[in-house]
C-alpha cells in the first residue's frame, strides 16, 4: 500500500512509528484443533507434493479450515484458492466445523470458476473433505483429489499462509462480539482487500486480479 502511495517506508521505520504511536500487534492465543484424521474413509495421495505453482488458473486448488474466537462462540471458516494466484475462489463460514462447511466452499468456487476436469484439489485429511458427500461432488467435476501427509503442515502451506494473514490483517486486532460481524468483515476482506489489491511476493508484488490479468 505505501507503494501505491508513493512512500518508500521500511520495516524498521514502520516499526519504530509503531512503538512511537503506542501501535502493537496483538496475537490470539487460543487454540482449536481444526483437523481430526481418525477416520476410516480411504487415503488420497499427495499429488501435490508441495509444488504450489501453477501456469495457468485452474489448474491447482487448495482448501483448508480455521477458526475466529468471538465473543458468541467459535466461528469456523473453509475457504479455496487457485495456487496459481492464491485468489480466494471459495468461502463459507459455521458455527459447526461439520461437512457442510467444506461443501459450501467448495460449491462457491466450482460456481464460479467451472474448473476444467484434471484440476487438483489439494486439502488435509481431515473428516470433512475424506467424507463421501465431498468425495462425490469432486468425482462429479473431475478433480485429482491430493491430500497432505499425516500432520504435515507445510504440504498445505499456501493456504496456513492466508489463514495467518488475515487473522494477522483483521481477525487479530479487533475483539469480534458477534459471529454476524466476522463474517461480513471477511466477505469485505477478500473481495474488496484480499483479492484486487494485497500485493504478495510470491507473485511478483502483485495482487491476485492484477497477476491473473497479467497472464491473461
Amino acid at each position: 500500500m505505501t507503494e501505491e502511495l508513493g512512500l518508500n517506508i521500511g520495516h524498521r521505520r514502520v516499526g519504530r512509528l509503531m512503538r512511537k504511536n503506542g501501535i502493537r500487534v496483538e496475537r490470539s492465543k487460543k487454540y482449536k484443533v481444526t483437523t481430526d484424521s481418525n477416520h476410516t474413509f480411504n487415503i488420497a495421495p499427495n499429488l501435490l507434493n508441495r509444488d504450489f505453482h501453477a501456469e495457468l488458473p485452474n489448474q491447482k486448488w487448495a482448501g483448508d479450515i480455521s477458526y475466529v474466537w468471538t465473543r458468541e462462540g467459535w466461528l469456523y471458516l473453509a475457504v479455496i484458492l487457485d495456487l496459481h494466484s492464491r485468489r480466494v475462489i471459495g468461502w463459507a463460514v459455521s458455527k459447526r466445523m461439520k461437512r457442510d462447511l467444506a461443501i459450501r466452499a467448495s460449491k462457491m468456487a466450482i460456481a464460479l470458476q467451472q474448473p476444467p476436469k484434471g484440476c487438483i484439489h489439494r486439502t488435509d485429511r481431515g473428516v470433512q473433505y475424506y467424507s463421501h458427500d465431498y468425495q462425490k461432488i469432486l468425482r462429479q467435476h473431475g478433480f485429482k483429489v491430493s491430500m497432505s501427509g499425516k500432520g504435515n503442515c507445510y504440504d498445505n502451506s499456501a493456504v496456513e499462509t492466508f489463514f495467518k494473514t488475515i487473522k494477522a490483517e483483521l481477525i487479530w486486532p479487533e475483539s469480534w462480539q458477534t459471529q454476524r460481524d466476522v463474517e461480513i468483515a471477511i466477505f469485505e476482506y477478500a473481495n474488496s482487500f484480499y483479492n484486487p489489491h494485497r500485493r504478495h511476493s510470491a507473485l511478483g508484488s502483485k495482487s491476485p486480479v492484477a497477476f491473473e490479468r497479467k497472464v491473461a
